[in-house]
């Protein structure tokens, strides 16, 4: 059986991050969404998605074929049941859509004319940007249980302050000494080649990725997630990662979720709470407003390649597209739209051959290549989001 995850109904409910991926690379927990199924599904998926990222993220059919929605996290249960999918049979929870089964060339726009499967148990779904922390806790959980049932963790060096130890996970090649893990609240997955600096002070749920660092003296509640080849340092809360992005110094980060190959400069501090304890709103891609979250915490939405200078600061709920630099005094706009620069006194369009400059130079330090469909993606997005923008 072919497995093929599509993006889904909710893909423009998690711009900015998917201006540069599908949804299926969405990382919450430990692993991406992508990394999930194929974990439980023993199999190498595939993706449908935006015509503009195909060639990155190609789609490959073949005689029969199940396709998922990738907003939805894997289980037990709901693994069970696709595996046992047939032709013209659907898998629903309410009105979405979890799963169908599909001959090659077949057309699934109409699904009047498939067996409906109802969906009973619990599933987990990312249907919006604030999900990804907000729901981390429990995808750390789902994924830490996956990860480590049958294995044994690498020896907790003496020097190591812990609370209930038998919930922490070590790979091999981490190096930590003189650190406190408690994991009284949530597991602790320390990867494989990380390293947690002397003085941190760790409270799960917590993950950190393979090839991250945790930098002196850092402070960090769950649940949070610092992704592969990532940085952090200073106050961090609920908070993910996605990968390659830098938070090295001292400030605070709090329910707050970075893209790729972001940089928060020394001293970035976001809000995460409005003053007045109010309900934060967030901007929304599809209204191209501000609409309501529902939440009384969350703070800095940042898309990839994103950056910002020392002493930063971010208002509660801000939402920073694609490739935008912020610098300088005060709290910038609650929307900076993707390729932005300047600050709170303005922003200039930040032109891509400048953009491009800066994406060579920062993968190539992580030997990460800077490729000519990576400069497509990122020309196709500069010209999506033109419209947001004071040119």
């Amino acid at each position: 059986m072919n497995y093929i995850l599509f993006d889904g109904p909710h893909r423009n409910n998690l711009l900015p991050f998917t201006y540069t991926r599908p949804v299926a690379d969405i990382r919450v927990g430990i692993l991406t969404i992508r990394e999930k199924w194929e974990s439980y599904l023993d199999y190498t998926t595939t993706t449908v998605t935006e015509d503009y990222l195909s060639e990155k993220f190609p789609m490959v059919e073949m005689e029969h074929n199940v396709m998922i929605n990738a907003s939805f996290l894997p289980n037990k249960d709901i693994i069970s049941i696709i595996k046992t999918l047939e032709d013209n049979q659907a898998i629903f929870k309410g009105e979405d859509i979890i799963a169908f089964r599909i001959k090659e060339g077949e057309e699934h726009e109409d699904f009047s004319k498939f067996e409906a499967i109802e969906f009973e148990n619990d599933i987990l779904k990312i249907e919006n940007t604030w999900d990804i922390f907000s729901k981390n806790g429990e995808a750390i959980e789902a994924d830490y249980t996956l990860m480590t049932k049958g294995r044994a963790s690498e020896p907790i060096p003496e020097t190591v302050n812990t609370i209930n130890p038998e919930r922490i996970f070590i790979e091999e090649g981490a190096t930590l000494n003189f650190v406190t893990l408690n994991a009284s609240s949530g597991p602790i997955y320390i990867g494989k080649d990380t390293e947690i600096m002397e003085g941190s002070l760790i409270r799960g749920p917590f993950a950190l990725c393979h090839n991250a660092g945790v930098k002196l003296g850092a402070k960090i509640y769950g649940p949070t997630t610092i992704g592969p080849f990532s940085k952090v340092g200073g106050e961090v809360n609920n908070s993910v990662l996605f990968g390659y992005s830098n938070k090295g110094h001292d400030g605070f980060l709090g329910n707050s979720v970075l893209g790729e190959w972001c940089n928060l400069g020394a001293d970035t501090n976001n809000s995460n709470l409005k003053n007045n304890y109010a309900e934060v709103r967030l901007w929304d891609y599809n209204t191209e407003s501000f609409a309501k979250t529902g939440l009384q915490f969350c703070g800095l939405m940042m898309g990839d390649h994103s950056k910002c200078g020392i002493n930063t600061m971010f208002n509660t709920g801000t939402v920073v597209g694609v490739s935008s630099n912020i610098f300088g005094s005060g709290f910038p706009r609650n929307f900076v739209p993707s390729f932005s620069w300047g600050g709170s006194k303005g922003f200039v369009t930040y032109k891509t051959n400048k953009v491009f400059e800066v994406a060579e130079v920062v993968m190539a330090r992580r030997k990460v290549p800077f490729t000519e469909t990576d400069k497509a993606i990122l020309d196709y997005i500069f010209e999506e989001t033109k419209k947001y923008r004071r040119e």
